[in-house]
């Protein structure tokens, strides 16, 4: 069967699904157990997708992952990360756009501690979008700094996105 033939099977059968209504993870779960049993050799196929999964999910070596998002919502829902960035916000002092260089530099801070990308940009976003609101910045100088800074959690160890390569290389 040509490989055109097979892209066209799996994307039709994903958008497929995708209309019925089906959640985007159900849906590729769906699409991967088809192919897998019409392309890779019926049952045997399935059970190696099952054993994969499996796998993957005793994998100690990803276990930081789940713990460097719950270290970021446990720092938001305690009420720690709205203290450091007061305690940036009074060492900063009284610089024109003081609050996005105390999202840039408490943002630099919690890429350290929790190495998720998701979780620092949604803890910033929660803390500072609306202190940022209530003095009067406008929505890009809002939402710049944010963003820009929530990408750091990737770059800065430990990250999750290095635990996910060091378990790749071993």
């Amino acid at each position: 069967m040509e490989w055109w033939v097979i892209l066209l099977f799996l994307i039709g059968g994903l958008i497929f699904f995708l209309v019925l209504g089906l959640p985007i993870a159900f849906a590729f779960l769906l699409i991967n157990f088809i192919g897998a049993y019409f392309f890779m050799g019926g049952l045997d196929g399935l059970s190696l997708s099952v054993q994969q999964i499996l796998t993957s999910l005793v994998s100690f070596s990803l276990a930081p992952i789940p713990l460097f998002v719950f270290m970021g919502e446990l720092m938001l829902h305690s009420g720690m990360a709205k203290r450091t960035l007061d305690v940036f916000d009074k060492l900063i002092g009284k610089l024109p756009g003081r609050l996005s260089l105390i999202v840039i530099t408490g943002g630099a801070l919690f890429s350290t501690l929790s190495g998720s990308t998701i979780a620092n940009t949604a803890m910033l976003g929660q803390i500072m979008v609306p202190e940022m609101q209530n003095r009067g910045y406008k929505n890009p100088m809002i939402l710049g700094p944010i963003v820009g800074v929530g990408g750091l959690a990737m770059l800065i160890p430990p990250s999750a996105l290095a635990v996910v390569y060091a378990s790749l290389a071993q």
